[in-house]
């Protein structure tokens, strides 16, 4: 039986980061009841065939998700109780942001079975947070993480942004180092990038803020890839390291292509034919579904050749990499021949065995340009 996950999207936030293109809103609390029974609805209406299905990770981002009342928690985890069987999950991750997940919300969630916590953290150096308009600052930090551990939480990632116009390698070594001393199991780092529609895009645009060159971006990426393997952690992912058997089992279900669900506005799923997404609207969304709709923008069947780019560029990303046996078999001769044309370019970078294509810890900094360099046209 495939392995599966279910994502739920929050989109509810306090602030709207400058830097965000996930889809959320701000000043809509007043939206969130009839959110959630849209949600709700949702999942009742949901009429993908899971039979097979052994579902086994439930990730609940946004947005801010720590903002949502335990009681709407339940509400959501009964519905999916009802519709699917969640005997196997054996990793239900919620996040949070520092300053907004309180003791003992943190508490009702682990009791209602959330056993995995990740936290925004982003920077803690205050100049950068205000840059990035966070609302936090660095002692909610450290607050909230002292939190979940008091709730019980002994699963917790932390999320870094390295690449921010300001950060020196001096503050992003300091600050890397600080999270590492709170022994977290998981710790993800990522760099700022620019997302059309978003602030600053515009501020770049217009010339008010200047990112950071690629030479510097790859000797902080350099430095974080040294400072987490020396800290026993395990790089898995471009941007992803755990100790030891504690990756994040759900994002490899995206890497890996393998079936998810996913509810809410903005939500993309795929269940192993066709990926689809939810319209990018929350009032959209209720309507939809307040006229008993699913609240579909797209939904289109996987191509072969589709699935086989998906298989370079996602394979890439991770330390397993691509599988070459599971490419379909149309396409197995061409990718063989994409990898052998890229041999004199991207040699040093990639390790190819008999049924996998992996990159070297190096190779993980030019991974999207390799993978441009290797699908098919």
């Amino acid at each position: 039986m495939p392995k599966a996950g279910i994502y739920i999207h929050m989109p509810f936030c306090r602030v709207k980061c400058m830097y965000c293109d996930f889809y959320s809103v701000a000043d809509k609390d007043d939206t969130i009841p009839a959110f959630f029974e849209a949600l709700l609805k949702e999942i009742d209406l949901c009429n993908t065939d899971t039979s097979d299905w052994t579902i086994d990770t439930i990730f609940i981002g946004g947005g801010t998700p720590s903002l949502t009342s335990p009681h709407h928690l339940e509400q959501l985890i009964r519905i999916l109780e009802n519709k699917f069987d969640l005997s196997h999950v054996t990793e239900f991750t919620i996040e949070a942001n520092p300053g907004e997940a309180p003791e003992d919300r943190l508490k009702a969630f682990q009791y209602l079975g959330v056993n995995r916590i990740s936290i925004g953290v982003q920077s803690l150096e205050p100049s950068l947070l205000q840059f990035l308009t966070r609302i936090h600052g660095p002692e909610e930090i450290f607050k909230t993480f002292e939190a979940a551990r008091q709730a019980g939480f002994n699963n917790i990632n932390c999320d870094l942004i390295f690449n921010i116009p300001g950060q020196t390698m001096e503050i992003w070594q300091r600050d890397l180092q600080r999270i590492i001393d709170l022994e977290p199991e998981h710790m993800s780092c990522y760099s700022l990038t620019v997302e059309e529609g978003t602030q600053l895009y515009q501020y770049v645009n217009r010339g008010k803020v200047t990112m950071p060159s690629d030479d510097q971006s790859a000797d902080i990426y350099q430095l974080t890839q040294s400072t987490l393997t020396d800290n026993s952690f395990e790089q898995y992912e471009i941007s992803n390291w755990s100790k030891r058997g504690l990756e994040c089992k759900h994002n490899l279900h995206y890497w890996e292509i393998d079936l998810y669900l996913a509810y809410g506005p903005s939500a993309h799923g795929f269940d192993g034919k066709n990926r689809f997404s939810n319209i990018r609207n929350l009032d959209g969304y209720i309507k939809k579904l307040r006229d008993d709709k699913l609240p579909r923008q797209d939904n289109y069947p996987l191509s072969d050749k589709d699935r086989t780019n998906e298989m370079i560029g996602f394979g890439l990303r991770i330390k397993d990499g691509i599988n070459l046996p599971k490419i379909p078999k149309l396409y197995q001769e061409v990718v063989n021949n994409s990898i052998n044309h890229n041999q004199s370019k991207w040699g040093d970078y990639f390790i190819k065995e008999s049924d996998r294509l992996t990159l070297t810890p190096d190779g993980f900094a030019f991974a999207d340009a390799i993978a441009v360099d290797m699908m098919i046209e």
